[in-house]
């Protein structure tokens, strides 16, 4: 007998839905919000807002392109946290009241686990290859950068991580730094692809061990454009493809090494990526010519995947329901990873 579960994501600012049958994605619907691009980034307030606003008619629509009612459901999955209090609020709120409605079990999922699993959710009609345990995940967001080794559903050890900013931190900083906008990242990456990677050097830091560090790096942009822009003001303007370019490539460069080196000492040649900074096209294809060149097996989540979504949230609330752990409603939203189990 299929179990069917109803995803819901709200950590951030994009309101998400889903519908699972076993590990099969029956829908996905995602309402994101652009009244944070004129603020230059996420205003927890705004966003909490809009998720009230979201929320309804997306789980609706989602259940409508599964051809589902609530009652076909067998258990509702949530993210409890990490994230923007004020957003979670809003996804946790309403799946309580769903559980209470209808009676369905709840099940609470960590929003950066759901990022490693998301690498297992099957699409029907499609040939679906995913990785066996153990795998490594190199887990890129903006507010995470780790690597991440797999040994089961819920047996994640954490080999490496940032001591200070996330790599999609520092797209973001290098956009704002230069005038592009917001977000970032997706800008950064786009001039990147128009300009010259190997046109100007960024000083690289020199961590032991898996850790990741990227303040360094973004302080030395800084004052490679305060320093340029000295000689020139229209510095900038004139080389902004090539500065992107440039300034991706030391990122990756950073997030490879280590990588590399992860896969060196555990032996694990299994290796998945997850997170926003995933949708990265510079990234994408370092892991897939690493991979090819060193014997890995790769795996790359389809763009809808990257982004904060629900199709994640289902597929690890999927694995928690089938092993009967189910969530109190009393659980409260949580806004660090520390404070879950």
């Amino acid at each position: 007998m299929s179990d069917i579960i109803l995803g819901i994501e709200s950590s951030c600012d994009d309101t998400s839905a889903a519908v699972l049958k076993d590990e099969y994605l029956l829908s996905s619907v995602i309402a994101s919000q652009k009244v944070h691009e004129r603020w230059g980034g996420v205003v927890p307030e705004l966003a909490s807002r809009a998720h009230l606003l979201n929320i309804v008619p997306v789980i609706d629509q989602a259940l409508k392109e599964a051809d589902l009612t609530i009652q076909d459901i067998d258990a509702i999955a949530f993210t409890r946290g990490p994230g923007l209090l004020g957003s979670l609020l809003v996804g946790t709120s309403y799946a309580k009241g769903l559980s209470i409605a209808t009676g369905k079990p709840i099940v609470e999922v960590n929003h950066l686990q759901g990022h490693i699993l998301s690498c297992l959710v099957k699409q029907p009609g499609k040939e679906n290859v995913s990785p066996a345990f153990p795998f490594l995940t190199l887990l890129v967001s903006g507010g995470h950068t780790q690597i991440v080794r797999v040994d089961g559903y819920f047996e994640f050890e954490i080999l490496g991580q940032t001591i200070d900013d996330a790599v999609g931190e520092a797209f973001d900083k290098c956009s704002k730094m230069m005038g592009l906008g917001y977000p970032g990242g997706p800008v950064v990456d786009k001039l990147a692809k128009e300009g010259d990677e190997n046109k100007f050097k960024f000083n690289l830091p020199q961590i032991s061990g898996l850790d990741y560090s990227f303040s360094g790096i973004k302080t030395s942009l800084l004052y490679f454009l305060r320093d340029r822009l000295k000689e020139n003001q229209d510095f900038i303007e004139q080389n902004k493809a090539d500065i992107c370019a440039s300034f991706q490539k030391a990122l990756i460069d950073i997030l490879m090494k280590k990588l590399i080196l992860a896969v060196k000492q555990t032996g694990i040649n299994r290796v998945a990526i997850g997170g926003g900074v995933s949708a990265n096209s510079g990234l994408r294809s370092r892991v897939e010519n690493e991979g090819r060149k060193r014997g890995w097996q790769t795996f790359i989540p389809e763009f809808r995947f990257t982004t904060d979504n629900a199709a994640m949230i289902a597929i690890s609330g999927l694995y928690k329901y089938r092993r009967g752990e189910y969530c109190n409603l009393d659980a409260p939203s949580v806004a660090r990873a520390s404070q879950m189990q």
